[in-house]
C-alpha cells in the first residue's frame, strides 16, 4: 500500500503549509467526494449502523479497505460510504471523523467542529439564473483553481448533461456575472449539478455569487451563444445508465443516510 490516495496528497499539500488556506479547502473536498470505509461494531441492520468509536469522540474512517484491514487485524464489519454521506450522518452527534488512523500519512483527527463546518458548506449553492441574459461574453478574471475544480467536479457527473460552458454575462435589466450554464441536463440531476457548482465555488475560496447556474435546451437560442464564446467542459456520456433503473443500497440516499445506533 505504498500508492498515495488523493486524500494522502491533499493532506500532504495541507501541512506543507498552514497558512495555504486553498489547500485545507481541498484537502475538506477530497474528504467529502471520496469514498470511506466506515468501521463498526456490528453489521448493518437495514439502515442503522453502529460505528466503532475513538474516545467516544470519532467515528473511524479509511479511505481505503486495505487500510481498514490492517487497522483491525481480522475480518471486521464496515459499511462504504461518501465522506458527505457520513458527514450528513453525523448531523446531530457530537462526533468526529478519526481518518486513516496508523496507517497512512494522512492520518488525522477532524473533531466534531470541522465535521458540522463541512456540513454546513456542502448545504450552500449557487444560484440559479432566475432572469433574461441580455449578453453573453467570454469568462474573464476568474481563478485557474475554480476552472481545476469544475473540470474535476463535472468529469464525475456522467450523463447528467451534454455538456455546460462558462461565460460571462450581462443580465436584462442590469448587472454582471459569470454563468455556468448546463445544456441538455437531465431533470432529475439539475440538483446535483447545482451542487456540484457550488462545492467548486467553495473549496476554490471564492464566494457563492461569483457564479450563477443555468439551464438550456439544446434548441434554445442562447446555446449557439454559449458555445461560441464559452469555456466548454466535456461531462462523461453512458446513455445506458441514464435509462437504466437502478436499486439503492441503504445510506447511499444522500436525503436519507444510515441512522446511528
Amino acid at each position: 500500500m505504498t500508492d498515495k490516495t488523493p486524500l494522502d496528497i491533499a493532506h500532504a499539500a495541507m501541512m506543507a503549509d498552514e497558512n495555504d488556506e486553498i489547500a485545507r479547502l481541498r484537502f475538506y473536498e477530497r474528504i467529502a467526494d471520496v469514498e470511506l470505509f466506515l468501521l463498526l461494531e456490528s453489521e448493518a441492520e437495514g439502515d442503522q449502523v453502529n460505528p466503532v468509536l475513538l474516545d467516544d469522540a470519532y467515528v473511524m474512517v479509511f479511505d481505503r479497505i486495505e487500510r481498514l484491514a490492517a487497522y483491525v487485524g481480522q475480518p471486521a464489519p464496515y459499511v462504504a460510504l461518501s465522506g458527505r454521506a457520513i458527514a450528513g450522518m453525523l448531523e446531530g452527534q457530537t462526533l468526529g471523523m478519526a481518518v486513516n488512523m496508523n496507517t497512512a500519512p494522512s492520518a488525522i483527527l477532524l473533531p466534531d467542529t470541522a465535521i458540522a463546518w463541512l456540513r454546513d458548506t456542502l448545504a450552500n449553492e449557487a444560484q440559479q439564473v432566475q432572469t433574461g441574459i441580455e449578453r453573453v461574453m467570454p469568462p474573464k478574471g476568474l481563478p485557474e483553481a475554480l476552472i481545476t475544480a469544475l473540470d474535476s467536479k463535472l468529469a464525475t457527473a456522467t450523463g447528467m448533461a451534454a455538456g455546460a460552458w462558462l461565460v460571462g454575462v450581462e443580465y436584462t435589466g442590469g448587472g454582471r456575472g459569470h454563468m455556468l450554464g448546463f445544456v441538455g441536463a437531465i431533470p432529475r440531476a439539475q440538483d446535483a449539478l447545482v451542487r456540484a457548482a457550488s462545492e467548486a465555488l467553495t473549496f476554490s475560496g471564492i464566494e457563492a455569487g461569483a457564479m450563477d447556474v443555468g439551464f438550456f435546451e439544446p434548441s434554445d437560442p442562447t446555446v449557439a451563444k454559449l458555445s461560441k464564446v464559452g469555456l466548454r467542459f466535456d461531462l462523461p456520456q453512458m446513455e445506458a445508465l441514464q435509462k437504466t433503473p437502478r436499486m439503492q443500497a441503504p445510506g447511499t440516499d444522500p436525503n436519507k443516510p444510515p441512522i446511528l445506533r
